[in-house]
């Protein structure tokens, strides 16, 4: 199996800013299957604050194949201050959010085939109406496409 690397991505910030999220380790269950995790590692930030990713890729008993990335972001209340006796509250996690692409790929599907579906989906994503290339590298391409896991 091959060495699980860091993935860097841009968010879509008016200035877009580059987060490079460090492979965390890899396993495997029979509820999820494999799965691999990535987060962010900046020290400014407690743990619980930092950008991370999860990738699932489980054989499912009628014979297809779960695919699944999922992003997940904190965000972190807001601290203004200090109060009368001098504390500031330590940092607290007010909500998240999280999306996922999920791909069920029959045993049939070939690389074309899997390549059409996820570029449709990127396109009505990203609200693109024209022809674009298709992607042929990155983690998306790796675990939808090849069938080769992200570890």
């Amino acid at each position: 199996m091959a060495q699980q690397a860091n993935i860097t991505v841009f968010d879509g910030a008016t200035v877009p800013v580059s987060h490079t999220l460090v492979a965390l380790g890899v396993k495997s269950d029979s509820v999820l299957g494999d799965q691999a995790y990535w987060r962010e590692n900046l020290g400014s930030l407690p743990e619980m604050a930092q950008v991370q990713v999860a990738a699932f890729r489980k054989k499912l008993k009628s014979g297809f194949t779960r695919s699944e990335m999922r992003v997940i972001v904190p965000v972190m209340e807001s601290v203004s201050g200090v109060n009368a006796f001098g504390y500031t509250a330590s940092p607290k996690l007010a909500h998240g959010l999280q999306a996922a692409i999920t791909l069920y790929a029959s045993p049939r599907a070939t690389y074309n085939e899997k390549v059409l579906l996820m570029q449709i989906l990127r396109n009505l994503a990203n609200n693109v109406s024209v022809t674009t290339p298709a992607v042929t590298a990155g983690p998306f391409n790796e675990m939808f496409h090849s069938n080769i896991f992200l570890s």
